[in-house]
């Protein structure tokens, strides 16, 4: 080889070493990122405010000075969130292994002095470069760029990850947020109905046991409000977490509902299509086989040359002459013929394979999961709204009409109230664990869900569940009057059910046989006059059998009880003396 063919080629080297590196920029490409993130429906990031403070600071600022919508935590955690801060260095660490990759090791430069004798010194100047590196260089850059795109794959999936907990963590506070405000509601009424049941055992109108059982049902209503309340609070410290925010910042305010479930799910031989084009974990997997493949090729090529350098070698001898050439050293491949390289890669690939195959199965059966579970929660939330929660308030309501007739006791009413706002809550909590299923489903098919365009009606506020519906109060009796039931003397009758005979006088007839009449509508006897009866005789009645009186129709006496006082005496007709 001659010496100006030995200088072209250690500089076509040199020059192919330093364009490839001139390719990749040492600073991370947040646009990469942000093309990945956008082309899979993530949120937007302001990226000239990702690592300045003061940018950073505005953006948020402007976001938490109004009610925060999902969108804008979203937002604020791609700028403040500690997990994806984390991420972006991945990116960039990712950028400096393809750097590091596609440089090759730096030139060796050798010394050497010789002195002879009768006096005088040889002297030599070398320069060497790995052989191997400048061989593979080329390749090298294709394996490291190939590595690169698996590493944004990997932090893609991440940043997703993350946007997947932020969406989960909303939907969970917004919900507990509604479950807490529900929560306190039923205390608030179980409350008022136990300070009624005091004033009626302090009257002698109810039991002991009344007494202690609607005390103990108020007792467990606050608890469970406590709880709920507590809950609401993990919640938010959880999503505060995982935005970044601290301080006055944590004291933002929410605005959303939970949404209700779209008009139409999507087809799942579409979200199984998306899955296996989109799924950042198999996409990940799979150039990462085409890297260690395309590197088990190169090492069997080159496994023969191991330690070989290539290099370049100027001498002067003693008596001036000089003498310059390249060098060629190579490394015999007597004891070490790479056997254990081979193996190492030939392994690494069939674990890369197998990650394959297993990122296909858990994308395909995520995708068949996660639908059937998105599409059994939506049918409960349906079997809710149009089912559970429609015929609790037709129970209320005809309770409400029954009470008002005092067939039944505020204490039933009551009762009926908080079924029906048990039947919200469960409401609310089926809607929670849709959207939750959904935000599972998007993670695993790597992508938003077509199907997220059609958002837009959303839940019922608590204060709307709670306001009176069609004109009817039914804030747990709060603006009934009962003062006229205080003064009621039941001492004799103490365990006695006496709810749906309230304001009633039960003193005379205490040995009669009334069973028969307990579904009876007797309001429109509580304005007679019954001094007159007080001294009649009812030995005859005491052994009377008034069952032929249970399947009376007391239609009539419900159509009647509007009709004017002085309509008592037609009673008289009926000889059951003091009927209650």
């Amino acid at each position: 080889m001659t010496v100006s063919l030995a200088r072209a080629s250690l500089a076509l080297a040199m020059a192919a070493a330093l364009g490839a590196c001139t390719t990749l920029s040492p600073q991370p490409r947040p646009d990469e990122l942000g093309s990945a993130l956008e082309a899979r429906g993530g949120p937007a990031v302001d990226w000239a405010a990702v690592g300045a403070p003061r940018e950073e600071r505005a953006a948020i600022g402007r976001w938490l000075d109004q009610p925060m919508t999902l969108d804008a935590a979203l937002r604020v955690a791609m700028l403040r969130s500690p997990r994806l801060q984390e991420e972006y260095a991945h990116q960039g660490l990712a950028r400096a292994e393809v750097l590091e990759a596609v440089e090759i090791s730096n030139p060796t430069l050798s010394l050497s002095r010789m002195s002879i004798d009768d006096g005088g010194s040889n002297r030599t100047v070398g320069l060497s470069l790995p052989l191997v590196d400048l061989i593979m260089l080329p390749a090298r850059t294709r394996l490291a760029k190939l590595e690169y795109e698996r590493a944004t794959y990997e932090i893609t999936g991440a940043v997703l990850g993350v946007v997947a907990e932020v969406e989960s963590g909303w939907y969970e506070y917004v919900a507990a947020r509604q479950v807490a405000a529900m929560r306190e509601a039923v205390a608030e009424g179980a409350a008022a109905s136990a300070e009624l049941a005091q004033r009626f055992h302090d009257a002698g109108n109810i039991s002991d046991l009344q007494l202690a059982q609607e005390q103990a049902v108020a007792s467990e209503a606050r608890i469970e409000s406590l709880r709920a309340r507590a809950e609401a609070g993990r919640k938010r410290l959880a999503l505060n977490q995982l935005l970044g925010l601290h301080g006055d910042e944590a004291d933002w305010e929410a605005s959303d509902n939970l949404p209700l479930p779209v008009a139409r799910e999507d087809d799942p031989a579409l979200l199984a299509r998306l899955a296996a084009e989109g799924n950042t974990e198999l996409l990940a997997a799979r150039k990462e086989a085409e890297v260690l493949a395309d590197a088990l090729g190169l090492t069997r090529s080159l496994r023969w040359l191991g330690g070989s350098e290539i290099g370049y070698e100027r001498e002067k001898e003693a008596d001036g002459a000089r003498l310059r050439g390249p060098e060629l050293a190579l490394e015999l491949p007597i004891f070490n013929q790479g056997q254990a390289r081979l193996a190492r890669a030939e392994a690494q690939l069939a674990a890369a394979l197998a990650r394959v195959d297993k990122a296909e199965l858990s994308a395909s059966q995520g995708v068949r999961l996660g639908n059937e579970s998105v599409t059994a929660l939506r049918e409960v939330v349906r079997l809710h709204r149009e089912a559970l929660v429609p015929q609790r308030e037709t129970i209320v309501a005809r309770q409400q009409e029954r009470q008002n007739f005092m067939l039944i006791g505020v204490f039933e009413l009551v009762q009926a109230k908080l079924a029906e706002y048990d039947a919200y809550q469960a409401y609310l909590e089926a809607v929670r664990d849709y959207w939750l299923a959904r935000v599972e489903l998007a993670r695993v098919v790597g992508q938003r869900l077509p199907s997220d365009a059609t958002i837009g009606e959303r839940t019922p506020g608590v204060q709307d569940i709670l306001a009176p519906k069609g004109g009817m109060d039914h804030s747990m009796h709060g603006a009934m009057d009962h003062s006229k039931h205080e003064g009621m003397d039941r001492s004799q009758d103490e365990g006695m059910d006496h709810s749906k005979q309230e304001g009633m006088d039960h003193s005379k007839p205490e040995e009669m046989d009334h069973s028969g009449h307990e579904e009876m509508d007797h309001s429109k006897h509580e304005g007679m006059d019954h001094s007159k009866h007080e001294g009649m005789d009812h030995s005859k009645h005491e052994g009377m059998d008034h069952s032929k009186h249970e399947g009376m129709d007391h239609s009539q006496h419900e159509a009647d009880a509007a009709e004017p006082e002085d309509d008592a005496p037609r009673h008289d007709e009926h000889d059951h003396g003091d009927t209650p």
